[in-house]
């Protein structure tokens, strides 16, 4: 059976139960939107060779075989529709395996029809090559970035959570602004969120949001991230940092879709893209009992992982220009042969983002504005004891040796909080106070 309307789009359900099959036909059809049927995996492929489909819908359970042979037909095939599975209640797992494998999204039985209205809203809006706005842009020609980027933008199409993995300043919030605005959130909030920036006692109410009188200070009603994000995408940065109380009720607003406000009886719902990102292990973290592994296996569902500027060395020198046009604002400003040659040398523990904090110091002292030295980096310092500390035939005398890989690590620490030397003492697992004794034993400035 097929209701057809000329000029509108088209949508295939594979599903092999009369009742469901009519309730989705009737609804999509309210939407204005043609519909074919196939009732089993044979029929599907069959009726996606032979046609021009804007959107599938396919059971996971098909009397000959599994949806997920649609999921992985479609993607074989290059065809470009959207595919989103429904699943039984309760089978997550069925849900991140169809997302793994390609499909749009997912939808739970007993279907709700207000969820399958913005799915299907959310799928027809994709853009068949989206394209990154231009705002935000990853540098780089090396295959390392090359894979990131075409990653990206498959990721784009898809609306399921993503998981970006990567040492701190390798462009991770970046990247996930790239894969929000190439996708069909784009005109909606983007909603960028340091979990580890706030204090514990106030996560609930910055997250969900909180009723008029719901605690000392609450004067009015509020909404949270989710809320702010509703209809976009919500960037969990440093995830990994999120305490377990914390965890539990993140990971029930993102099965359910629903939040309660602080104070509040009633939930709401909220569509939002779960994007999160961490530089911590999160396996190593879900085996020691830190990180939920429900939690993890929700967020985890394509991972991400943005190479280090050490692993894209031939990169630098084309990104090191970008920033200093930028930063120079309209005054070209060139580096000299050998302050590229020290920079393509650094090992850059702090990454793109100390990249372009050793540029603007290095503008800043230049002597002629316009060219800047190797002395104008200050990079000598840093690489000579990282070399040293690592220099096996150079050990002794010992206490030397140690203070050479206490000023490597400290300076490291700081590059990497750009210079917050509280920050640096919390990276470093050492007391501010201890911090300080030790920079001035060691003479840093």
């Amino acid at each position: 059976m097929s209701r057809k309307i000329r000029g509108q789009p088209k949508v295939l359900i594979v599903d092999d139960e009369p009742d469901l099959l009519e309730l989705l036909e009737l609804t999509l059809s309210r939407m204005g939107l043609d519909t074919s049927r196939a009732e089993n995996v044979t029929e599907a492929i069959r009726l996606l060779d032979k046609e021009s489909f804007d959107l599938c819908l396919t059971d996971m359970r098909l009397p000959d075989g599994d949806g997920l042979r649609v999921v992985e037909h479609i993607n074989q095939k290059g065809l470009d529709v959207p595919v989103a599975v429904i699943t039984a209640y309760g089978s997550a797992e069925n849900a991140v395996a169809a997302l793994k494998a390609g499909a749009f999204d997912y939808l739970a039985k007993p279907v709700a029809l207000e969820q399958l209205r913005a799915l299907v809203k959310q799928a027809l809006k994709v853009p068949e090559k989206p394209q990154p706005t231009s705002s935000y842009q990853l540098l780089g020609e090396s295959p390392a970035m090359m894979q990131v980027r075409s990653l990206i933008e498959r990721l784009a199409k898809s609306q399921a959570p993503v998981f970006i993995n990567g040492e701190s300043g390798s462009g991770k919030e970046l990247a996930a602004r790239m894969i929000h605005s190439g996708g069909p959130r784009a005109e909606l909030p983007f909603i960028a969120v340091n979990c580890g920036a706030i204090p514990e006692n106030l996560m609930e109410s910055e997250f969900f949001g909180y009723r008029k009188g719901s605690f000392t200070g609450a004067e009015a009603d509020r909404d949270g991230f989710f809320q702010a994000a509703n209809g976009g995408t919500l960037f969990l940065d440093e995830v990994a940092d999120l305490p377990l109380a914390m965890q539990v009720k993140l990971l029930r607003t993102i099965q359910e879709k629903k939040v309660r406000k602080v104070g509040s009886t009633q939930e709401e719902p909220v569509d939002v893209r779960i994007v999160s990102a961490t530089h911590k292990k999160l396996a190593t973290l879900v085996e020691s009992g830190e990180f939920r592994q429900d939690l993890y296996y929700r967020l985890h569902v394509i991972e991400l992982a943005m190479p280090s500027l050490r692993e894209m060395r031939e990169d630098i020198p084309l990104i090191a220009h970008a920033i200093l046009a930028k930063l120079s604002r309209g005054t070209p400003a060139q580096l000299d042969p050998e302050a590229l040659s020290a920079l393509e040398r650094y090992p850059f523990p702090g990454n793109v983002r100390e990249l372009e904090n050793i540029l603007e110091r290095g503008l800043s002292l230049a002597g002629d504005p316009l060219r800047i030295t190797s002395d104008d980096l200050h990079l000598t310092p840093i690489a000579d004891e990282a070399e040293a500390a690592l220099n096996a035939g150079e050990k002794w005398p010992l206490q030397d040796y140690l203070d050479r890989v206490e000023r490597m690590a400290i300076n490291e620490a700081l590059e990497k909080t750009r210079y917050n030397r509280t920050a640096a003492a919390k990276l470093l697992g050492i007391t501010f106070r201890a911090m300080r004794y030790r920079m001035e034993r060691l003479g840093i400035k």
